[in-house]
């Protein structure tokens, strides 16, 4: 029977690692082993900082020792690796479209979740650390829906997310979606203020006056003959904002499988889309070494843009 076997580690805390809770620490430490086994060790007093037992949510500070003890795994408790074989998992090279010591940008397939969970072996975030072996730190900045695809911001560094976080968090960040949605949406139809509220239950996103407050503005691209091109921006960061607001106008996006109209995705169909048009494409923020704005654009994949031509032979 096959086994992991991993040696006794002594981590020196430095400022860039400063700030994060000590499991996410050992699971970024520990990229085989299973997060049960990592909060298996520390539950058991196994993982010690400065010589003390700490608890999962210890938060690290600079100046820390960790001592990570070594982990035998046998083959029945390892989790499946991740095959980088895979062509999808290996075709994200191809999509990250900027990087340096900082970050990396990726632009995301449409049906791939921005991380493993919910019945799911891996995300682009497990895919990414799978590509990048070396990288001693890679985390989301941010999150996009897992059939939205395009720009996702990810940290190579603690010093760098805590960043650009923090530029979300402040709302300097902006950022601008493409959207195909039905109908004919109104060139006056600016900015939509309506405040949504999540069913903890099911995920649905819903306008409710009780809801938190919502801002999402938009500008007409291309309008077709029962379609329209638009360009979205959401000022404040709501799950499924930008579908609900969309909905909620009477223009719901094509082929939304929550808050769609399967008459808008049949005629979207014969145009031959067969996925959410919801796409991130453009981001505006400041680079968390240089100190200086950044705007990057991430492409549409062909079969989107092919469906826009098509609709255009359909007017």
């Amino acid at each position: 029977m096959s086994e992991i076997r991993t040696k006794v580690q002594f981590v020196d805390i430095d400022d860039d690692m400063a700030g994060q809770r000590i499991d996410n620490f050992l699971r970024n430490q520990l990229k085989n082993i299973p997060k049960s086994v990592v909060y298996r060790i520390v539950r058991k007093g196994e993982v010690r900082v400065n010589k003390k037992r700490v608890k999962a949510e210890y938060k690290l500070q600079a100046g820390d020792l960790v001592r990570i003890p070594p982990v035998t795994l046998e083959e029945k408790e390892q989790e499946a690796p991740l095959n980088t074989n895979l062509n999808r998992v290996a075709e994200l090279e191809s999509q990250i479209i900027y990087e340096d010591d900082h970050m990396l940008i990726l632009n995301k397939p449409s049906g791939l979740a921005v991380h493993g969970g919910s019945g799911l072996k891996f995300g682009a975030i497990e895919a990414l650390r799978a590509l990048r072996p070396q990288a001693r730190f890679l985390e989301l900045v941010h999150r996009i829906d897992r059939d939205t695809s395009g720009i996702l911001l990810v940290a190579k560094k603690r010093s760098a997310l805590r960043h650009l976080q923090a530029q979300f968090r402040e709302k300097t960040v902006q950022k601008y979606y493409y959207a195909l949605v039905m109908g004919k949406w109104k060139p006056s139809c600016k900015v939509v203020k309506a405040p949504l509220l999540k069913n903890e239950v099911n995920s649905i996103v819903r306008v409710n006056p009780n809801g938190k407050p919502s801002e999402t503005r938009f500008k007409v691209l291309t309008a077709f003959e029962q379609a329209t091109l638009i360009q979205a921006s959401p000022i404040t960061g709501r799950t499924h904002q930008i579908r609900v607001h969309t909905q909620y106008t009477g223009h719901p996006i094509a082929w939304d499988d929550r808050y769609g109209d399967r008459r808008f995705d049949a005629y979207t169909g014969k145009a031959g889309l067969d996925r959410l048009f919801l796409h991130a494409a453009n981001i505006i923020f400041t680079h968390p070494g240089k100190e200086e704005r950044m705007e990057i654009h991430a492409e549409m994949e062909p079969k989107l843009q092919k469906a826009l031509d098509k609709l255009k032979t359909m007017s």
